[in-house]
């Protein structure tokens, strides 16, 4: 089946039949989500996913913005659990965009029939655990409300955006975006004169979009990242079918990588070889076009400072032979920090952008932002007059969009005040005090650090088999021993420790929201190791949780459970 070229149309709110108790609550409508769902449906239990957006597809419903697409390869960027799937739908480009993923999004909640369950323009804004009932009470923006056994948060990792505390925003007489929160509709940009804030990732795929058509576009930059070259093209019909003549062979080895990505891991230092033959490996990947590819030339990149510097060095100079102004080379040659230790990007004619005669970048580290004011901003070094200013300023990351509720666990504590030092919880999936609460690419968890489809479907396997395996025992709940969760982050902190990462102020460590704590916020010990440790701790009864029955203390397995799932509806 190809993937259909018109836009997906919006299916209308529905009422939720038997609202007010359910088996599973989902919070979220993107992949995570309509996975987690799908599978507890094998389950037999009534499940309900609540999106606060007017549709489903998460992530890549909100980032619609000029150029937005994935920067993993779309043939791995895809669900694996549906043999079927993956050799009906046709990729069409390398690295998808965001209407192709939003239409595969679609397709895959149509052909498993999960609209039914999912409800839209919703938010959840606070969930109560009820000791007594051992469920969930969750309150909506709606006014509607819904008690629940199990509780799983698939609201992302990337999803509750930031906005630079820049004054004056509302004086401006113009249009502001943000590209987390694109409208649906076109943002007209020929003509304009256009400012970008922010050179993440988001920034990087957009700017030379809209270079295209402003009239001037003017770049104001922070932090220089680091942008390789993404190499995107069209999918040829005969290596779509190449690799799905041996996709389950592939997809098997997504979920032993350490990645989530299929590929030769290195053997050698990067200081070991003469800079001939290492500059000859960096050109290869460098050609390639993967997100990773520089990273997997050598063992030591992400864990030796000299190492580091041959690859950072090796960037810089594809800068500066790619932009013709020198000082504007240099503005955009990151010196500050390793490379890769805040998220490399994909771009597609990044560098080559600032060569166009109406594209300007300022430097905020020497002329920073004062105000926004009607006719545009004003930095130290004078006033831009501006039509349009987009906000590429990224996400309060992993935990913002858990914290953006209201929860409340055992004994009235709070989410919030739990993690007030940071977040605590064990394997990056249950918080002590919070039971039968789940996060899918939440903290502590692989995460960011992976290729996401391999690494949710890994989770919400995960927590799938852990609610089966409670109700087919007779068991009530399970919640995270504090001990565990503690000895759970200091394995999460020495992982991180063992790499250049915990040392640079990034969102993977909190630095980009003010008063957030600092902590290194992912799993940097690989997929790979993070699933064994997970399935070990299954295999030995769940070690790390305290799983209990509503009559008290610790239930053994019974002997004659139930199988029949029809029988565990609306526990």
């Amino acid at each position: 089946m190809s993937s259909p070229t018109s836009s997906p149309t919006v299916p209308e709110v529905r009422p939720l039949a038997d609202e007010d108790r359910v088996d599973a609550v989902v919070i979220g409508a993107g992949l995570s989500g309509l996975y987690q769902l799908h599978r507890l449906r094998e389950l037999g239990l009534a499940a309900v996913v609540f999106e606060a957006g007017d549709d489903i597809g998460g992530t890549w419903y909100w980032n619609r913005y000029p150029g937005a697409r994935c920067d993993i390869e779309s043939m791995s960027y895809s669900y694996s659990f549906s043999p079927e799937l993956d050799q009906e739908w046709e990729w069409g480009e390398r690295y998808a965009t965001q209407p192709e993923i939003l239409r595969y999004v679609h397709h895959v909640a149509d052909r498993f029939d999960l609209r039914k369950d999912i409800v839209l323009r919703t938010r959840v804004t606070r969930a109560v655990y009820d000791g007594d009932d051992h469920r969930w009470q969750l309150s909506t923006d709606t006014g509607r409300a819904v008690t629940a056994r199990f509780v799983i948060l698939a609201t992302g990792c990337m999803s509750t955006p930031k906005d630079p505390a820049v004054p004056g925003a509302d004086s401006f007489t113009g249009a502001i975006h943000h590209t987390a929160r694109w409208p649906r509709k076109d943002v007209p940009f020929a003509g304009k004169r256009v400012a970008v804030i922010g050179t993440g990732c988001s920034g990087v795929q957009a700017i030379p979009v809209i270079a295209g058509e402003a009239a001037s576009l003017t770049v104001f930059q922070r932090t220089p990242a680091y942008v390789l070259p993404a190499r995107n093209r069209p999918l040829q019909a005969t290596e779509r079918a190449a690799l799905k003549a041996r996709y389950p062979e592939f997809r098997q080895a997504q979920r032993c990588s350490r990645g989530g990505t299929v590929f030769t891991p290195p053997t050698r230092s990067a200081l070991e070889v003469d800079e001939a033959e290492r500059t000859a490996a960096y050109e290869a990947a460098w050609d390639e076009g993967f997100l990773n590819g520089l990273l997997r030339t050598y063992t030591d990149i992400l864990t030796d400072e000299k190492a580091n510097e041959t690859v950072a060095e090796f960037v810089r100079s594809k800068i500066r032979s790619t932009v013709n102004d020198p000082a504007t080379a240099e503005l955009l040659s990151p010196h500050t920090f390793p490379f890769a230790t805040k998220r490399p990007c994909l771009g597609t004619n990044y560098y080559e952008t600032y060569n166009l005669p109406h594209v300007a970048l300022v430097d905020l580290r020497t002329t920073p932002i004062e105000r926004i004011t009607p006719r545009g901003i004003r930095t130290s070094g004078g006033e831009h007059d501006l039509d349009v200013i987009v906000f590429a300023t990224g996400f309060d990351a992993l935990t913002g969009s858990q914290l953006a509720i209201d929860i409340v666990g055992r004994e009235g504590v709070t989410l919030r005040e739990r993690w007030a030092d940071g977040p605590r919880n064990h394997l990056g999936l249950v918080s002590a005090g919070f039971p039968n609460l789940f996060t899918v690419l939440g903290p502590l968890s692989p995460s960011v650090l992976t290729n996401i489809t391999v690494s949710l479907e890994q989770q919400v396997e995960w927590i799938t088999t852990c609610i089966d395996h409670l109700l087919g025992n007779g068991l009530t709940e399970i919640d995270a021993i504090p001990s565990a969760e503690t000895a759970w982050g200091a394995r999460v902190a020495e992982l991180a420790a063992r790499t250049l990462y915990p040392a640079v102020d990034s969102w993977y460590t909190g630095a980009n929201v003010p008063g957030k704590p600092r902590a290194f916020l992912a799993y940097a010990g690989g997929l790979d190791r993070y699933r064994e440790e997970c399935d070990a701790v299954a295999r030995d009864g769940y070690t790390g949780f305290v799983l209990s029955s509503s009559t008290g203390g610790r239930s053994l397995p019974a002997p004659d459970r139930c199988t029949d799932p029809q029988h565990r509806r609306h526990g």
